[in-house]
């Protein structure tokens, strides 16, 4: 029987990409770049957004009107770093049970990938979720399961909420999260890229809501938009920013009115903040960014696989891990480069060889712009 709500759904879904509507965004956008004079350049922080920027052609017709959109560390498999893939591969050499999202699988370490891992008799699973890992050590109590909490503050609820739902003794969580105002303060302090304005990601503002963003408006004078993930929605975002230029404005506005709210999801923050605290942590492509980590508190520590597995973990994480050689994915995470402009683009490093994680995630840059062709119309 169909469901009374899925016509209203279509129609809906048909409105955010409606071409003519298309079509009066992006003319509106021209002409606040014509009023501006002068090429405009945004940012976003979001995987999904990356995605329908090139699916949808979006990024040409955003430059045919004098507007550049460039991606920045919005993959969090992409900017999970060398020395914590080692961490995994290390659990699972040692015969521990490791849970990982399925882009995670084909991401080279210093020493291999836990695809390579499992080739040689690892157990290491995919998993959709920490509850699935969570099932994975209930179900079999002589195993000792690890899940490597990848993700920004979109995932990290649910691993909190695991954690404070207190599971077996043999389960247990490799932290990787991480949090996007802090990476966004080191990119507008930095300065290596000169930006017009942020499009904030839509996911993690569910989450936390437009108030964390609000020091980039205020102590950069940096325009901001949380947008959706459907081609009008971006449009609408980029024009939304636009405006602000012309305007002079630098303030946070809500496109994707949708989902966010400006306090979040309170509960959610809540968990997060019982269980996590913030940690000084490297990013793939980054130096080390103040307070964007999210460790196991002490008061959790039996589920800290960090912890519990110190022995196996602790020579990984004194160790220096350089790129691969040649790789640029981290250039590309900072927004300094694109896809097309690193030397091993698919020539060396393809989906069936990948050298950095920007080519194996569904949300890195370099294997979206490979998957939609989008590198054979640049040559």
């Amino acid at each position: 029987m169909k469901n009374p709500s899925d016509g209203d759904l279509g129609k809906k879904l048909a409105l955010l990409r409606d071409r003519e509507r298309a079509d009066r965004i992006l003319s509106g956008i021209r002409k606040g770049v014509e009023n501006v004079g002068r090429e405009l350049k945004f940012m976003h922080v979001c995987g999904t957004h990356q995605d329908t920027l090139v699916r949808y052609g979006l990024d040409v017709l955003l430059e045919n009107v004098g507007v550049r959109v460039i991606q920045g560390p919005g993959c969090p498999v992409c900017v999970t770093t060398t020395g914590e893939i080692e961490e995994a591969l290390a659990l699972a050499r040692a015969g521990v049970t490791v849970a990982i999202y399925g882009d995670m699988l084909k991401v080279p370490g210093a020493s291999g990938s836990l695809l390579r891992v499992r080739g040689e008799g690892g157990d290491v699973r995919v998993v959709y979720s920490v509850e699935d890992a969570l099932k994975i050590a209930r179900d079999d109590s002589s195993k000792e399961v690890v899940f490597m909490g990848v993700g920004f503050e979109t995932t990290a609820p649910t691993t909190a909420a695991t954690i404070l739902s207190e599971p077996p003794e043999n389960f247990s969580v490799v932290s990787c999260h991480r949090t996007v105002p802090e990476a966004l303060r080191f990119i507008a302090e930095s300065g290596e890229v000169k930006l017009d304005g942020v499009i904030e990601p839509g996911h993690v503002s569910v989450i936390i809501g437009t108030r964390p963003y609000r020091f980039l408006s205020e102590e950069y004078r940096l325009p901001q938009v949380v947008a959706g993930f459907e081609p009008l929605d971006l449009l609408s975002g980029v024009y939304m920013l636009v405006r602000q230029v012309v305007e002079g404005r630098a303030e946070v506005e809500n496109e994707y009115t949708r989902a966010v709210r400006e306090e979040g999801n309170v509960i959610a923050q809540e968990m997060m903040k019982e269980v996590f605290r913030p940690v000084d942590v490297k990013w793939r492509g980054f130096p080390t960014i103040p307070s964007s980590g999210l460790e196991i508190k002490d008061g959790y520590e039996m589920w800290n696989g960090r912890k519990k597995y110190e022995d196996i973990l602790e020579p990984v994480r004194e160790r220096e891990y350089p790129d691969p050689p040649g790789c640029r994915c981290g250039d590309v995470l900072r927004g300094v480069l694109e896809p097309h402009e690193c030397p091993l683009f698919a020539k060396i490093c393809r989906p069936d060889n990948p050298v950095g994680p920007c080519m194996v995630s569904f949300e890195g840059g370099c294997a979206i712009e490979y998957k939609y062709g989008r590198w054979k119309m640049r040559n």
